[in-house]
Parts: C-alpha cells; sequence; structure tokens
C-alpha cells in the first residue's frame, strides 16, 4: 500500500465515501502495526516519508474538506494515531517530500514563499502577488496570468495537477500550456525583458509557445533542455520513466543535455511528425517518426497505448483514472500492448483488456490488483 492510497482511503471517510470494507481495510493495518507486523506501505517508485511529514498531509485533507461529520473525524483521526503511536511510519527513511503529497486530491498553486492555494476544478479567483496585487485569474480549469506590472526579479509560481485531473495556464508572455495528470509546472509570475524564457516541468505538458525571437523559450525537464523560439510541441518527463519523450507538431525544437560543454552527440533538432527522446540510462538521444495526435490525444480526455509495456500502460491508467494498481503477475509486465479508447470508465478498459489479452483483475475502492 502506497502513501497516496491511504490518503485516498483517509479522505474518503472524511467524506463519507468509505466503503465498509475500505474501513475494514484501514483498521486491518492500524492492528498489524500495532501487533508488530511491518507492513510494505512503500514500493520502489514512491516517496518514501516519515510520520511527521505524513501527519502534515492528512491534517491538511482534514483542513481542505469543506463539510464532514464529527464521526468521520474522529475515526480517520483515530486510525491514523494508531499508526503513529504504533511507528507504522518510520519504518521507511526518510525523503523530502512532492508537491503533491500536501493534498493528493486538489490542483494546488505554490507561491514563491511557499504558501499554498487549493484551487476548485470550475473556480474563479485572482492570483495574487507577495505585493497583493493581481498578476492572474483563474477561471475554471485555466489561469491566465498577465504581462503588467514592473517586476524587477523573476518571481516563480508552481501549478501542481494531482491523478485523475489536468489543467491549463497561459502565461504572461502568450504562452498556452496544457498540463497533464501527475504534472507539475515551476514559471515565472511574469518573464522579464532580456533573459531567456525558462520553465521547468515534472510530468507531462502540451506547449503552444508564443513567438518571441528575442527571448528563447526552454523546458527543462529532467536532465534534458528543450528550446524554442516559438512552437507547438508536447513534453512527457515523468519521474518513474526511463526516458523523456518530445514530440513536435509544429515549428522547430532543439533538445539538449544539460552539460557544461555544449556537444552535438548530447543534442538534437526535431522537425514536424518527430519525437526525440532522452534516454536517462544511457544519457543519449535518439529521435523517430511518429503520428503525433497518438501523443497529444490526453487533451482530450483520450488514452491511445502504441507499442508500450504493460507495466507503463498501468502507470499511465493510474494518473488518468488517479487509482493504484498492483500487477500479481510479472510475467505481464514487460509485454507489450496497443490500444485505444476514448472518455471510457476504468472498468470498461480493464473488461476489454480481460477479453483482448486474457488478464483477470479485482478492484478493491481505488486499488486494482492484476493477476
Amino acid at each position: 500500500m502506497t502513501g497516496n492510497e491511504l490518503d485516498i482511503l483517509i479522505r474518503k471517510i472524511l467524506d463519507g465515501r468509505a466503503s465498509p470494507d475500505e474501513i475494514s481495510y484501514l483498521e486491518e493495518l492500524e492492528r498489524d502495526a500495532e501487533s508488530g507486523v511491518s507492513p510494505e506501505l512503500f514500493n520502489d517508485r514512491d516517496e518514501k516519508e516519515t510520520g511527521t511529514a505524513l501527519f502534515g498531509r492528512i491534517n491538511k485533507a482534514i483542513k481542505d474538506t469543506a463539510k464532514y461529520n464529527w464521526w468521520r473525524y474522529a475515526s480517520a483521526a483515530a486510525i491514523f494515531i494508531g499508526f503513529i503511536a504504533s511507528g507504522y511510519y518510520f519504518w521507511q527513511p526518510q525523503e523530502s517530500e512532492s508537491p503533491f503529497q500536501h493534498s493528493p486530491d486538489a490542483i494546488t498553486l505554490e507561491h514563491e514563499d511557499g504558501s499554498i492555494e487549493v484551487l476548485q476544478e470550475q473556480g474563479k479567483k485572482e492570483v495574487i502577488d507577495r505585493t497583493g496585487k493581481i498578476v492572474g485569474v483563474q477561471n475554471g480549469s485555466l489561469i491566465t496570468y498577465e504581462d503588467t506590472g514592473n517586476l524587477e526579479e523573476l518571481v516563480y509560481n508552481t501549478l501542481n495537477v494531482p491523478y485523475g485531473k489536468r489543467f491549463e495556464l497561459t502565461l504572461s508572455d502568450g504562452t498556452q500550456v496544457h498540463l497533464n495528470a501527475g504534472t507539475s509546472l515551476k514559471y515565472p509570475v511574469k518573464f522579464l525583458k532580456g533573459q531567456q524564457r525558462r520553465v521547468f516541468l515534472n510530468g507531462e505538458a502540451f506547449f503552444a509557445v508564443s513567438k518571441d525571437s528575442l527571448h528563447p523559450f526552454t523546458v527543462k525537464a529532467d536532465e534534458l533542455d528543450v528550446r524554442v523560439l516559438g512552437t507547438r510541441f508536447n513534453v512527457s518527463s515523468y519521474p518513474e520513466n526511463k526516458r523523456t519523450d518530445v514530440v513536435l507538431v509544429e515549428g522547430s525544437v532543439g533538445m539538449n543535455i544539460q552539460t557544461e560543454i555544449f556537444e552535438k552527440k548530447s543534442s538534437a533538432i526535431l522537425k514536424p511528425g518527430f519525437m526525440g527522446t532522452f534516454h536517462r540510462i544511457n544519457g543519449k538521444i535518439s529521435k523517430e517518426p511518429v503520428v503525433t495526435d497518438i501523443y497529444t490525444s490526453w487533451m482530450d480526455g483520450e488514452l491511445v497505448f502504441r507499442n508500450l509495456s504493460f507495466e507503463n500502460m498501468l502507470r499511465r491508467l493510474e494518473r488518468h483514472y488517479n487509482v493504484s494498481i498492483s500487477i500479481k503477475n510479472k510475467g505481464l509486465a514487460q509485454e507489450i500492448f496497443n490500444a485505444s479508447y476514448g472518455r471510457v470508465t476504468l472498468e470498461k478498459v480493464l473488461e476489454d483488456l480481460k477479453l483482448t489479452y486474457g488478464i483477470h483483475y479485482s478492484i478493491k475502492g481505488e486499488f486494482i490488483t492484476i493477476y
């Protein structure tokens, strides 16, 4: 069971959406902890955290829950306190938190000073800078920043989009950004004259960059710099993957590994209809022609899998549907799958995989097991 799964369970209790089986499962974990059984809360692709860090997350989840009955709060709090008292969370080594851990189910906007706002998906609000000035406006699932004010230094905001959701940004230069589920983007509130336009991506986003020959636009994704002047392209750089993919729809893109000295072998220029891939294991860049629609279909809520390992396909399903999926049949993990889905339920996807590929599965709340 992962830390994110536990967050989901406790939030469901607070919201009154937890099933009797889920409540029983959480209580069973508490009993295991009290009896000295060390449950495997985290796997090798999850952030490990201390009890103090997780308590902050659960406490914030409680505060963010607008309506709850006292008994729901008491139930979740009692179980969580039991975990802390038994040392449940201290069996794992401490690592830093990811931005998503502040509120696992909510879209959040993190300001330069570290303060965090929870954004409602259909909300309307003004984005205020540290001086009290309005720098942007949220209208539903879009935040638009204005090219106003007289900032003399770069001030950054970070938008965090959790699993199961998407969001859009219009930056101060007019660049449009679509953020996929499980994505974080750090960007300046306003780009400054005479300086490069630079943003930092963790996850997947589609960029329609406003043309400005005097101010190149750079996306920093892991160890890769993606540099453009004005173009439309998709960048996928999830930390659990072993690669960063850049798919060019329009214009021209330069890819360069972040090194002190520019080397031709560590860079590539893409033409429209090509995908460039930075392989993190060997540090090399390759490129190949692709059908770009396959890699941008997520913006329409679609799922298109082409020559994808079953394990990587499940990771995409986790992000898309905000669930946790484990594989008991390890032989399936590296099998290659091809499939396409529109706006369908997870159950429809699983049933289709069962009929087409003969897999078996079980569902317990947000937890799916593949056999």
